[in-house]
């Protein structure tokens, strides 16, 4: 199949690769950290993104320019998602002062922004034009104060579904959310005690009918960080998933690896830090029994990791 060629590709610091360039998929498996893979990369689809962050400066609104602080104006993104694309034209016709951050959201329901800003509040213009902004924009946020609001965004897991907290953890795409969770599914089998460890919205937790753990989202709050499960605690469970951020989970792992724990499920976006965590589960005892890239960061260098630890 022929991609249509992005027309900011190496100029746009959104995507590291040319991801309509026949050379993409070799160049992106370079990024992929010298472990031994059970199964071959699985491949996201460009266009399928259904979040993003824009940058804003007085009088501009896009992306950053690859090592600038540069930003490209930009009114549509070819690895977004329609419904993102069909509002780029109006947010970036807002009269942007000062500068920030804009995470917009597809939700089930409509479109959620956010903005942060060293601006404290909207000015007055700023404000009576997001009052004209299309219906699809459901919700809009400046720095915590709800500007504009229609209806409470809703995301869904399968079918459930569930209230969409600003700034809240979700995967890029609906596509790969639903491998990730057919694959958690899959290993977690038929276990009876199932612990979600950064379990965020519950993109596994529900799916498996896990006890969730997380500073915020759906689960039990404890900051795992600070305060990681015990290896008692963790012997109370037959599984144990874990989807933490970047930063990896190096305190919980090494709680793991003293455990009775028989499977650990451990999904990673950050193969610098995986690495870090699976020597640490592999010194517990733990071997690697099964370990997928997927390329779900279509256009950038990162990488996911789906792996499976037995004892």
């Amino acid at each position: 199949m022929t991609i249509k060629k992005c027309p900011f590709a190496n100029l746009c610091g959104g995507c590291q690769y040319d991801f309509s360039a026949n050379s993409y998929r070799d160049e992106k498996l370079k990024e992929l950290p010298k472990i031994k893979f059970t199964h071959d990369a699985i491949w996201g689809k460009h266009g399928k993104r259904r979040r993003a962050d824009f940058a804003f400066n007085t009088g501009h609104f896009g992306f950053y320019k690859k090592s600038s602080k540069d930003i490209i104006d930009i009114t549509n993104c070819p690895n977004l998602v329609d419904e993102i694309n069909e509002i780029l034209p109006n947010i970036a016709k807002l009269p942007w002062n000062g500068s920030g951050s804009i995470l917009i959201t597809k939700c089930e329901n409509g479109i959620d922004v956010v903005v942060d800003s060293v601006v404290p509040y909207a000015d007055t213009e700023f404000k009576k034009s997001v009052e004209k902004l299309p219906s699809q924009i459901i919700r809009f946020i400046w720095n915590d104060k709800i500007l504009r609001k229609y209806d409470e965004p809703e995301i869904k897991f399968n079918d459930k579904i569930l209230n969409y907290s600003p700034r809240a953890f979700l995967q890029p795409t609906i596509e790969t959310e639903q491998i990730l969770r057919d694959m958690v599914v899959k290993y977690v089998d038929d276990a009876k005690r199932v612990a979600d460890l950064f379990c965020g919205l519950g993109n596994f937790t529900y799916a498996t009918k896990a006890t969730g753990f997380d500073i915020v989202g759906n689960g039990i709050k404890r900051d795992l960080f600070k305060k990681p499960l015990t290896t008692k605690q963790l012997n109370s469970y037959d599984v144990v998933i874990m989807d933490p951020p970047r930063a990896g989970a190096e305190k919980q792992s090494k709680e793991l690896s003293k455990s009775n724990v028989k499977k650990i499920i451990y999904v990673s976006c950050n193969p610098n830090t995986f690495i870090r965590d699976k020597q640490i589960l592999e010194h517990g005892g733990y071997e690697m029994t099964v370990a997928i890239p997927i390329d779900q960061f279509v256009g950038s260098t990162h990488w996911e990791i789906f792996s499976v630890f037995e004892k």
